[in-house]
């Protein structure tokens, strides 16, 4: 059934997206876009909840019960952009009667590109070959400068093993890389035998084994923390940590101190538990890769999950429903 037969639904766009994006909602629909582009606060978000029909919001956007809850709402579909929605009371959706979409698939491929280039970066130190460099402290070369780590043989853990945890086990194995995983449910056979990937029960066994950690793990209440002092000081002293997941993944102090110590040897960090705010002792460390949230930030990929947002408007508005409905 159409929820708008008589006229053009009401949307709320709360940050700036890609050009033909913002042109392709504004010829099919009323739209009201962030102009200023800044983080929004909590009445704005209160008032687009209780003035348009959609509301369309990033993982910037804490859509929480009291969000939905409140009184007048409006809002009959969130249209999130992006795949995660731990930032999306879901329940309280449900409660609502609220669907909720997201944006899967398109932006596994730049994701797992991010995680690699992670990895490396880490191994070999390129984020502190850069900083001496742009400083003016490099006094040229010399045979024990900089010593990192190569990659070939070693073992990639991955924390999580589907569309992004899988593609980027296929860019580390053609690095040489030997694949490990631990997931809540193991992957079939076939895809094992793909990427002659190894799995582990146990998180705890496969943090003792691998070379380099790489989550992909969802955020929530579920994975909060999963990484913490406990499971800092299983890994080895030479391992890597690369998280392109949620910030809330990582307890970040213990990491800073895992890091300080020389518990583990380095990190590389796509996302931050209090985005855009990081932890000053992270900031302090010279063996931690630290990257403003650009796992997904290639045009393509920022295109392509904008008119994934539009397909599922569009499905809303025709039939009631979505193409990727999460609740």
């Amino acid at each position: 059934m159409r929820p708008y037969p008589d006229r053009s639904p009401r949307l709320f766009v709360s940050r700036r997206w890609p050009g033909e994006v913002e042109q392709a909602l504004a010829a099919r629909y009323d739209v009201t876009l962030n102009e200023p582009d800044a983080k929004l606060g909590r009445a704005a978000l209160v008032q687009a909840m209780r003035t348009v029909d959609i509301l369309c919001p990033t993982v910037s956007d804490t859509i929480d019960h009291d969000l939905i809850a409140s009184a007048g709402a409006t809002v009959r579909l969130i249209a999130n952009y992006g795949a995660g929605v731990d930032h999306i009371d879901l329940e309280a959706a449900r409660a609502a009667d609220i669907l909720v979409s997201n944006t899967p698939d398109v932006l596994t491929d730049a994701t797992a590109e991010l995680a690699v280039l992670l990895i490396l970066m880490a191994s070999r130190r390129a984020g502190e070959g850069e900083r001496e460099l742009r400083a003016g402290r490099w006094a040229g070369w010399r045979p024990t400068h900089l010593l990192g780590q190569g990659v070939n043989g070693k073992v990639l853990g991955l924390v999580g093993f589907g569309r992004i945890g899988q593609m980027t086990a296929a860019r580390a194995h053609a690095l040489g890389m030997r694949i490990a995983y631990h997931a809540p449910r193991r992957a079939s056979a076939a895809i094992e035998a793909e990427h002659e990937a190894q799995f582990f029960a146990s998180l705890d066994e496969l943090a003792t084994r691998a070379d380099v950690i790489s989550l992909h793990c969802r955020g929530g209440a579920e994975t909060r923390h999963l990484v913490d002092a406990r499971l800092l000081a299983l890994m080895k002293p030479t391992a890597i940590l690369v998280n392109t997941a949620r910030g809330t993944v990582v307890n970040e102090h213990d990491l800073a101190v895992a890091l300080a110590a020389g518990r583990i040897a380095a990190a590389g960090l796509d996302v931050f538990e209090r985005e855009p705010a990081v932890d000053p002792a992270l900031l302090a460390l010279d063996n931690v890769v630290l990257l403003p949230h650009l796992g997904s930030a290639t045009r393509d990929t920022r295109v392509a999950m904008g008119m994934r947002v539009v397909a599922n408007i569009e499905r809303f508005v025709a039939t009631g429903e979505v193409l990727d409905r999460v609740a």
